[in-house]
């Protein structure tokens, strides 16, 4: 039913099929957290999106060079086709052309922002996506294939910082890192570019922990990873009801970010209960006794919850 009226305004079964894929999903999350679908808010934007990965997609097509082919649809139904010059992200154009040329099946989305006339010239400002299956991205994208030694890396994730805490077989505490990037979430920075620089940060992270000897890093287990993130928090609103929910989304999509780069690493990740890691006793004795500040304190016990758990 939904397929059909969605057909009825895009006549086209890839859009049409991936606008209902796209809300269906938005639906399922919201009844996992068990809100009301009149709470979540979209922003302002315009889609063009496949449905599933195909080679040399047939509405959305992407180039090796980052430019895309898209297939746009008037009122009355008539369609056109729309080539815009879009360039991939320092440091994917190599695996941009490696899907290209080997055609590799892969899903392609338009995002659409703002639009407008500047100078007599129509501009779009935007991104362009293109999603491809996991295991093509780690075999052409694996930055070590061998880890250099077998420490643990505990990881605790905060709005302005990730500290690491690496640790050996025996429990006793190796090397310690803070890896800082306040600017990105000060009041009014964009978000897309603090995204860059955090995830900048987490390669940097993962790169430390790889040439220090880590084979295994330690993470906190959130309760929904990756659903948080429907969510909307007005940002250092304490008023608001969603305020308590504003760092449980940040550390769920900086872990899972770090979930999904650790393996071009060659680093295993393993998530542990977080609970007893922040505020406890144990917590409180490992600042004192290895002089820790409480976030290192924290990456620590999590490094040992691994270490005692897999014993």
């Amino acid at each position: 039913m939904f397929k059909d009226y969605a057909y009825s305004v895009i006549p086209n079964k890839r859009y049409s099929y991936g606008a209902v894929y796209l809300v269906y999903g938005i639906w399922e999350l919201v009844k996992k957290l068990k809100i009301s679908y009149s709470d979540v808010e979209l922003s302002d934007w315009l889609v063009f999106q496949h449905y599933e990965r195909e080679v040399d997609g047939n509405v959305v097509r992407v180039f090796g060079d980052g430019s895309t082919l898209v297939t746009v649809y008037s009122y009355d139904g008539s369609k056109d086709r729309v080539l815009i010059r879009a360039k991939p992200n320092k440091g994917q154009c190599g695996l941009l052309k490696r899907i290209v040329e080997s055609r590799e099946k892969y899903m392609p989305r338009v995002v659409v922002r703002d639009y407008g006339v500047r100078d007599g010239e129509l501009y779009v400002r935007g991104e362009v996506h293109v999603s491809i299956s996991y295991d093509f991205y780690l075999r052409y994208a694996k930055r070590c294939w061998e880890p250099r030694g077998s420490l643990i890396g505990g990881v605790d994730v905060n709005t302005d910082r990730i500290n690491l805490a690496i640790i050996d077989e025996d429990g006793m505490l190796r090397d310690r890192k803070t890896f800082w990037f306040s600017e990105a979430t000060a009041r009014g920075y964009p978000r897309s570019r603090a995204w860059s620089i955090i995830g900048m940060k987490i390669r940097e992270i993962l790169k430390y922990a790889y040439h220090h000897g880590v084979s295994t890093i330690a993470l906190e287990n959130p309760e929904v990873l990756g659903v948080l993130k429907l969510f909307w928090i007005r940002n250092e609103d304490r008023r608001h009801r969603n305020y308590n929910w504003r760092v449980a989304i940040f550390r769920s999509r900086a872990i899972e970010m770090i979930t999904l780069k650790a393996p071009l690493y060659s680093i295993e990740v393993k998530y542990v209960d977080p609970r007893g890691t922040t505020n406890s006793k144990e917590h409180d004795k490992a600042m004192k006794r290895l002089g820790l500040d409480r976030h290192t304190a924290s990456a620590y016990l999590v490094a040992r919850r691994l270490l005692t758990t897999s014993n």
